[in-house]
């Protein structure tokens, strides 16, 4: 018989039916990541569920969800633009209160505020996420402020949960933080270099500053696969200073991108804007077991 003192009620019943909406949204959107997080300890691998999924709403807020919303109800009102700003101040406001009617709203409350997540890092996720409302080219910095706020700092939320309640050395933390940042820009490059035709012609965004689609050629993919290659060994050498509860999802996080950077650089460049590379999900199960072990 189960002790029905022991289940959760009231806002800790919320916050589990919270978590596990955001558990859905990783398992809906991503197959690499999903899989990835399986290797998290139970300490963590919550937390940076919670973290992707307001990510990916966001993201959908952005890239199409939205605005296709908007367009079905015929509402003027009702933009991309508008519902990134509420849904921003929405997370500001459950930072203050620990509650969000919004559900995966409140599992990343839940988050931030136990590992110290704070508006240092959220503003320029959402600066960055409302440039592709508008931003269609970049220049090299503000390349760098977008791929900042984009990835960087999502790497960095989810260090925060990696490293929460444990000590480390000055040097050892910069080192990791280093770690962090590179790691998710090459993530957020590598997408952006698989799904090069897709963001110019639906998208109409060229994220790369002097990279078009229509004169994309070998010499460009190969200087972008060479800058994605060297964050990816950047990040190598903090995966050791990771404790054992996050090391091996992010050994195998790791290994499936510089496995889809190795893919695009054996690709002819004008393939490469007619299809969408990836990695054969038994590629990925190989890649699993070899960071499981190797971690």
């Amino acid at each position: 018989m189960v002790d029905a003192t022991s289940m959760p009620t009231g806002l800790a019943l919320y916050t589990t039916a919270a978590e596990a909406a955001a558990s859905r949204v990783i398992t809906a959107y991503s197959t690499s990541f999903g899989w990835a997080t399986k290797l998290l300890g139970k300490d963590c691998r919550q937390h940076v569920e919670n973290i992707y999924a307001l990510v990916r709403v966001a993201d959908e807020v952005v890239d199409g969800a939205a605005a296709e919303a908007a367009s079905f109800y015929n509402s003027e009102d009702l933009t991309p633009g508008f519902f990134l700003s509420e849904l921003e101040l929405e997370v500001y406001r459950s930072l203050v209160s620990g509650y969000s009617t919004n559900l995966v709203v409140h599992a990343f409350a839940s988050t931030a505020i136990k590992v110290g997540i704070d508006e240092d890092l959220i503003r320029p996720f959402f600066s960055s996420m409302r440039a592709d409302l508008t931003q269609t080219e970049h220049s090299r910095e503000s390349f760098e402020r977008y791929v900042y706020g984009s990835a960087e700092v999502v790497g960095l939320m989810c260090l925060k949960v990696f490293l929460h309640g444990r000590v480390f050395s000055e040097d050892q933390h910069q080192t990791l933080v280093a770690g962090a940042r590179a790691l998710g820009s090459a993530f957020q490059k590598v997408n952006f270099l698989r799904d090069l035709a897709a963001d110019f012609k639906k998208l109409g965004r060229s994220y790369f500053p002097g990279v078009n689609v229509n004169t994309f050629n070998e010499e460009q993919k190969l200087e972008l696969v060479a800058d994605i290659q060297n964050e990816l060994d950047i990040s190598a050498k903090s995966i050791a200073l990771l404790p054992k509860s996050s090391r091996r999802a992010v050994l195998a996080a790791q290994m499936l991108f510089e496995e889809l950077n190795n893919r695009i650089k054996a690709t002819p460049a004008q393939q490469l804007i007619t299809s969408r590379i990836s990695v054969p999900n038994l590629a990925k199960l190989g890649i699993l077991r070899k960071a499981a072990t190797a971690a």
